[in-house]
């Protein structure tokens, strides 16, 4: 039975190495998206990543976030915040099919979160484990859209929309 598995496992793999990623290679992207942090609304986010593809099916992946920028009024004054994310991954993707791909995401960043009143400002910093899970469609070898959920910490989640290029 192990060997029936493994065979068509092994079949699997092999019929769809024509969407995973070349060893070797370079990418790089951009995305949008949702972050929802607990006790705030959901706000837009924006990013930008870059990474290598160290073998067909993992990768290494480097990226800048910003998570929200919420501004509250307080009487006559406005309160700022905002926060971004430094993060470093690695990757591991499963092609099913031709051109579609399933990936998950472990890794550490750095939350940044800003506020200004009155004048004043106040930073906080932290490390945290990120993990997330997303699907990757390759319109052609060099480029693909993604669509992924992150954890940047316990308080916070971002659902976001990309595209990749690789070189």
């Amino acid at each position: 039975m192990f060997k029936k598995i493994a065979a068509v496992t092994t079949l699997i793999l092999a019929s769809s190495a024509a969407v995973a990623a070349q060893p070797g290679t370079v990418y790089a992207g951009a995305d949008v998206g949702k972050t929802k942090i607990d006790g705030f609304n959901r706000d837009t986010s924006v990013g930008a990543f870059v990474g290598y593809n160290f073998h067909q099916n993992f990768a290494i992946e480097a990226g800048y976030r910003r998570l929200a920028d919420y501004e509250f009024r307080m009487g006559g004054s406005s309160v700022d915040v905002s926060a971004d994310q430094l993060a470093l991954s690695v990757i591991g993707s499963m092609p099913v099919g031709e051109s579609f791909s399933v990936y998950g995401r472990l890794g550490a960043n750095r939350l940044e979160a800003k506020s200004r009143f009155m004048g004043a400002s106040i930073k906080d910093s932290t490390t945290k484990a990120l993990y997330g899970v997303g699907v990757s469609y390759a319109f052609t070898p060099a480029v693909s859209a993604r669509l992924e959920v992150q954890k940047p910490s316990s308080d916070s989640t971002n659902l976001s929309a990309g595209v990749a290029f690789q070189f």
